[in-house]
């Protein structure tokens, strides 16, 4: 039995008559082409005593995605929902086509800087068998090495995800540098843990200039141009899918302020306030505050600039406000992107402090370890709170949750 299975909670393997009813009639009220409810309810009724189990069709699973993501917080503005493209990858299981399909993903996504969103399901749990799962938050995120004297090269944020790639078996660039991609890592029942090398000519970056301090893109700096996650599990009427990348695209603070600017992750911002000339000895100066928004200037900048599709904290506060204004409230057994605590802190830490599976390493388009998160035990922070909880991004206060 692995990792994967004992995460499992049996209640949530087998989806309950009523979480499937809810969906079913939702999804009928939308789509009243779809045919007869009572004939479809009646089957899956059957299915699901006969099996523990049923399965979605296409356009089933396609609104119920598409629903999840309006719902989730990261439906960015700007973002047509009901036309999301989604990919239904529900046959696979092989870590190495799923690292593959996550890659074309990313692929399809970049659209030559005119962002795609895309959705990508693969396998779902079931009684018998347990879905892929993907430990990294994103499928391109940047290395953090711990150096001699404390510090860090890199993304500080993932300190402990390369630290434990590397007892996996990754390889780093011989000259490491602060913007190596992390491997992808998936994980799934019969394979245990894969590691799969990132192909550079699936991600596309951002080289960062300022609009008025040239000496800023001298400073080397670049971001991904999607932000492709891969750790969030997508319910639907009872039904979970472990592994179902999504994307839309980045809000510019995400890289700014939460990215660049974060003591906890780059911490750029007292260079950048001293390249300015501000007074860093007294926070008086406000030269944080200052230095956060020129990086966040640049960002949107350099992402415009390179005709790459990004949005700014600003509007998504007016978008988010007008969503809460319209009154849709996700019920209980509504379709969701949730994820757990330990799925959240593997994504950091490549670990939830159990014993780590052994793993292969694979080269360019083989799979990454997958994630071994499951039991929802908490649903995205609640979305009441979101122009305080921008506001605090904006700040660069509002840090992750370990």
């Amino acid at each position: 039995m692995t990792a994967i299975r004992e995460e499992l909670i049996p209640s949530q393997t087998s989806p309950s008559e009523t979480a499937a009813e809810d969906f079913l009639r939702s999804f009928h009220s939308a789509h009243p082409e779809a045919g007869s409810l009572r004939e479809r309810l009646a089957e899956v009724r059957r299915s699901i005593a006969e099996t523990g189990t049923y399965r979605h069709t296409t356009a089933e699973l396609s609104y119920g995605a598409r629903v999840a993501l309006r719902d989730s917080g990261w439906c960015t503005s700007g973002l047509p929902w009901r036309r999301l493209k989604v990919r239904d990858l529900r046959g696979l299981r092989n870590a190495s086509a799923i690292a593959g399909e996550c890659f074309e993903h990313l692929r399809l996504a970049t659209n030559a800087g005119r962002i795609q969103p895309l959705i990508t399901v693969f396998a779902p749990d079931t009684p018998e068998a347990s879905g892929p799962r993907i430990w990294n938050e994103q499928v391109v995120r940047y290395a953090g090495y711990s150096l001699a004297d404390g510090g860090v090269l890199g993304d500080a944020r993932y300190q402990g995800f390369t630290a434990t790639a590397q007892s996996l078996g990754w390889k780093p660039p011989a000259q490491r540098g602060p913007f190596d991609h992390l491997p992808l890592v998936v994980e799934t029942e019969h394979e245990g843990v894969t590691l799969a090398a990132v192909p550079r000519d699936v991600v596309q970056e951002v080289p960062l200039e300022h609009p008025d301090h040239r000496w800023f893109g001298e400073l080397g700096l670049r971001w991904h141009s999607v932000p492709l996650i891969s750790n969030m599990q997508l319910l639907i009427g009872g039904i979970r899918y472990p592994a179902a990348p999504f994307n839309t695209w980045f809000v510019g603070t995400e890289i700014g302020t939460r990215g660049l600017a974060d003591d906890h992750a780059y911490g750029l911002t007292r260079q950048v306030a001293e390249r300015l000339g501000m007074d860093t000895s007294t926070e008086r100066s406000l030269w944080r505050d200052r230095a956060i928004v020129e990086i966040n200037r640049a960002v949107l900048h350099s992402f415009d600039a390179a005709r790459v599709t990004i949005t700014d904290h600003h509007s998504e506060a007016l978008h988010r406000l007008e969503w809460l204004r319209s009154g849709r409230r996700p019920g209980g057994s509504a379709p969701a992107f949730t994820v757990s605590k330990a799925a959240a802190r593997r994504a950091r830490t490549g670990s939830d402090d159990r014993p780590a599976p052994e793993a292969r390493v694979t080269g360019r388009r083989e799979p990454a370890a997958a994630e071994r998160d499951a039991s929802p035990e908490e649903r995205n922070r609640p979305r009441y709170d979101v122009l305080a909880r921008m506001s605090r991004r904006c700040l660069g206060t509002d840090l992750p949750q370990e």
